[in-house]
């Protein structure tokens, strides 16, 4: 059984400690040990988490079989226009048909949205592939500065209502 739990202050630390979890193994070969343990000192913290909610992102805890494997954060930016900050599974839970489930849980959640906006890196092909198979399109490439000499290097991807 999946669910899709709205996040409470207490379940900040849960997302911290999956974002560790699943960004060391993901991200590393990508980008990196060095901008892995900057990003997530600098987005992944209780203290930034909180902050990110507070600037009104809606974080949801992923629940499969009574376990926390995953979370996701959403904001919306104008009526039926939405952005997807988070979208992370562990990865021994992934190539399961979960992400999928996942994602038709968040457009239900969402409520009939026009377009969800998000950034991937540009080297992360099994989540490009997955968002093309989301019906994602690429709209943009952007490099983000984030501090101490690293970039994001992202896709900005588009998903439009037809």
């Amino acid at each position: 059984m999946l669910s899709l739990k709205p996040a409470n202050p207490e379940d900040l630390a849960s997302i911290a400690q999956l974002a560790r979890e699943i960004w060391a193994k993901h991200y590393t070969p990508i980008i990196g040990i060095g901008q892995v343990n900057y990003m997530l000192n600098k987005m992944y913290s209780t203290k930034a988490l909180q902050q990110q909610v507070d600037e009104g992102q809606r974080f949801h805890m992923v629940v499969s079989e009574e376990k926390q494997v995953g979370f996701i954060s959403v904001s919306q930016k104008e009526q039926g226009d939405y952005f997807l900050h988070k979208f992370y599974i562990l990865d021994e839970k992934q190539n399961s048909g979960l992400g999928t489930t996942v994602f038709k849980k968040v457009f239900e959640e969402l409520n009939n949205p026009q377009s969800i906006r998000l950034t991937v890196n540009r080297q992360n092909y099994k989540s490009i592939n997955f968002y093309f198979k989301m019906g994602f399109r690429i709209e943009k490439v952007e490099d983000f500065d984030i501090g101490n000499d690293y970039y994001m290097n992202d896709f900005v991807m588009l998903w439009r209502k037809n």
